[in-house]
């Protein structure tokens, strides 16, 4: 449908709209693995790690949960009323809310905020999918796909350098949560500048969308649960592990070198960046399955090295904490190829946005087990990293199940 493709000035502005998107998507995440240890500390008055580490699982889980909801609100809006008026308001919401978290007086409060904000994150990530994938040839897929992985890191790689430059302590945390609005600015682009999917509007025309029906019908229902299990395959390592470093690292240093959990995380974005357009360059060169098999080999492994050799702040550690960052995150430049690749165009949005963020709700499960499991190993998270990792292996067995994808076009 080479009809329905955008002008390159449309295509490039909303390839720059969806990417600064996920870039402050990306530095909404991250901002917490930072202030988390510091934050909680201040609010509960304990430096205790068994209590902190279970009210980051807590938190965690509210914020996955709330994304997951996000991503069907959301997602079935996109389908609804359009990619880009969606994406409008979804950008509004998490910039808005986490900007509100300055205000919080309790942990409870901090996490109802941060559910809340990850509403219109959870929704943000499918409309962006959908309307760059809708509006771009489909030979740029596998590119494109990389690019959208990498921006959300790029924001995670900031706020960490501005962590380097503004030390995040128990009496500076708020600052970098009000930081946290301002990406409500970017609003006033898209709804200025960005045009709509010309592949939405014809949908459309032909039939009314009624995209939560249609994904759980019979002729989708296996597609989606499957679409499902690979994106909470990568949540729930990601969730349940990698983003406890910066906490971890805290702890390996006693809290006495701020710019550590900061260096922590800079690298394991940077590693994340290369990651997320590599993994999808390589689904377009294998295929789509073989490529999934060899990201949770080659996650399982990493993070078993990590998790099991490093037990002291140093080079060594944050060499492998770079390693880890790009294994574990290319499934992110991996899910926007695939997923996409899945769903008809009347239900994309939606069908991407569920299957993401159900898997968040399961990686939200994953979270609280892991606060669980900091709690029962006397606060060791590498203990709890090394059990968490292995959920890398159900998804070398359940890639196979599923369809190869590779050369074919997007169904409408």
């Amino acid at each position: 449908m080479a009809e329905t493709h955008l002008d390159a000035r449309g295509r490039w502005l909303v390839l720059l709209a969806a990417f600064l998107g996920w870039m402050f998507d990306g530095l909404e995440m991250g901002i917490f693995p930072l202030v988390a240890r510091p934050a909680l500390s201040d609010l509960m008055g304990i430096v205790d790690d068994q209590t902190i580490g279970q009210w980051m699982g807590r938190i965690t889980a509210l914020f996955l949960v709330g994304a997951a909801c996000g991503g069907l609100v959301f997602g079935w809006l996109g389908d609804r009323i359009g990619r880009v008026r969606a994406m409008t308001i979804s950008i509004l919401t998490y910039s808005v809310f986490t900007g509100f978290c300055y205000f919080a007086a309790a942990a409870w409060q901090l996490g109802a905020l941060r559910f809340v904000a990850a509403l219109g994150m959870g929704g943000e990530w499918s409309l962006g999918v959908a309307l760059v994938m809708e509006c771009w040839p489909d030979r740029h897929r596998p590119i494109l796909a990389g690019l959208i992985g990498a921006a959300a890191n790029f924001g995670y790689a900031l706020i960490a350098v501005v962590a380097l430059q503004f030390h995040v302590r128990p009496d500076s945390w708020r600052w970098v949560m009000l930081a946290g609005a301002a990406p409500a600015l970017l609003t006033f682009f898209i709804r200025l500048f960005v045009p709509e999917s010309e592949r939405w509007k014809q949908s459309v025309k032909h039939a009314a969308a009624r995209p939560v029906r249609e994904i759980f019908s019979p002729a989708l229902l296996r597609t989606t649960l499957l679409a499902i299990t690979f994106a909470a395959v990568a949540l729930i390592g990601t969730w349940g592990s990698v983003q406890w470093i910066p906490m971890w690292v805290d702890r390996l240093t006693g809290g006495k070198l701020p710019e550590a959990k900061a260096w922590a995380q800079l690298l394991a974005s940077l590693g994340a960046i290369v990651g997320c357009m590599i993994g999808p360059l390589v689904g377009a060169w294998l295929g789509r399955r073989p490529a999934y098999f060899g990201l949770c080999l080659t996650s399982l492994l990493a993070c078993a090295y990590l998790y099991r050799g490093e037990h002291q702040y140093g080079n060594l550690l944050l060499c492998m904490t770079f390693i880890v960052g790009g294994t574990t995150a290319a499934f992110y430049g991996w899910l926007p190829l695939y997923l996409p690749e899945l769903f008809p165009t009347r239900v994309r949005a939606t069908g991407q946005g569920v299957s993401f963020n159900t898997g968040r709700i399961l990686a939200a499960v994953g979270a609280v087990y892991a606060g669980e499991l900091v709690k029962y190993y006397g606060g060791d998270y590498a203990r709890m990293g090394t059990m968490i990792t292995l959920i890398y292996i159900v998804g070398m067995v359940v890639i196979w199940f599923a369809p190869e994808t590779k050369g074919k076009p997007l169904p409408e």
